[in-house]
């Protein structure tokens, strides 16, 4: 199980904290999924090299059982340039049509035939549109957001950041659901009581800039038991969300600020930019889901890598071990 790894507020460190291991925390959770045993997949559109080898490497470590949703003959062929044997998969034939695959693939999710859902060589517009038609019965009574686990090299713990792909201007009910989707995740991971931070331009309530009025509306409905089982605290800008130091040097008392476990993202643009700057300049490596769905939805890119995959499969593992009838029966309370 993870844990926050969270400098204690009373104490100054007298060092820098150890670097862990490049990409340790991402290999942790990949071993804590494989405990669980293994899931099915419905793989959307499965059609080129690149998401054959993910969900093959995803089921050699022992998380998934890939369910392969499209045309036979361009599957097999993906497989055949990928030097992989797909012999002992199931694979439900469909048309060449990116959308007919993605609505038979949410259809297996919807009658309990598959666990998760997983992008295949389409996109990322098909597949969701898919899963949050009202007839495909995968929706929830929350909005779906997406969530990262970056694994940044010499941070001493996984750092969850939330929306960076789906979300493009969320609105304040939709980032309670965002900040609820992010917290539940965290949860799954093993972090007990999450520290949530509300990112925006500055730590201070201006009414020029909307995203720290919706922070402050955050903190109080998680007070108020609207956003349930973390601590949230915003706005904070980004270098006192992260750094203990420069949260006290701007006097901020905070049990979030300089030791979050999740950055809330005022925007989609905002996110994206952090994570990829995360990536291609500071080395991390990331796996991330959809969530706020009947099931979790492995939404990758074509630049991930086939490491990062098999991360976000692990990451369906764990949350679909949480997705009980009881669990879902709250989301829709929750709306």
């Amino acid at each position: 199980m993870f844990n926050s790894y969270l400098l204690d507020s009373a104490a100054e460190p007298s060092a820098p904290p150890t670097a862990a291991p490049v990409h340790a925390h991402l290999a942790a959770l990949v071993a804590q999924a494989r405990a669980r045993g293994p899931i099915a997949v419905a793989v959307a559109y499965p059609c080129d090299v690149a998401s054959i080898e993910a969900a093959h490497a995803a089921a050699q470590a022992g998380l998934i059982e890939p369910v392969l949703v499209g045309p036979r003959g361009r599957i097999e062929a993906a497989a055949a340039k990928a030097g992989v044997s797909i012999a002992g998969y199931v694979l439900q034939d469909t048309c060449d049509d990116p959308n007919v695959a993605a609505t038979r693939a949410a259809q297996l999710c919807r009658d309990g035939q598959a666990a998760a859902l997983m992008k295949g060589a389409l996109h990322s517009d098909e597949l969701l549109g898919a899963a949050v038609r009202r007839d495909a019965g995968l929706r929830s009574g929350r909005r779906a957001s997406h969530v990262f686990v970056m694994d940044v090299p010499g941070l001493a713990r996984p750092l969850l950041m939330t929306d960076c792909v789906v979300n493009i201007a969320p609105a304040l009910m939709d980032k309670r659901d965002i900040a609820q989707n992010a917290i539940d995740l965290a949860v799954a991971l093993g972090i007990e009581v999450p520290r949530v931070a509300i990112l925006s331009a500055v730590e201070t309530v201006n009414p020029a800039i909307p995203g720290t009025i919706d922070a402050a509306a955050l903190c109080k409905m998680a007070d108020r038991g609207q956003i349930r089982g973390g601590l949230v605290d915003g706005p904070l800008a980004f270098d006192n969300a992260i750094s203990l130091a420069s949260a006290r040097n701007k006097g901020i008392v905070s049990q979030v600020a300089g030791r979050p476990d999740v950055l809330l993202m005022p925007s989609l643009e905002a996110g994206n930019m952090i994570y990829k700057e995360l990536v291609y300049l500071a080395g991390a490596e990331c796996a991330g889901l959809v969530l706020g769905m009947r099931v979790p939805i492995v939404l990758t890119s074509r630049s991930d890598s086939v490491a990062s995959r098999v991360a976000s499969c692990a990451l369906a593992v764990l949350m679909s071990c949480e997705s009980a009838p009881g669990r879902l029966a709250s989301m829709e309370q929750a709306a």
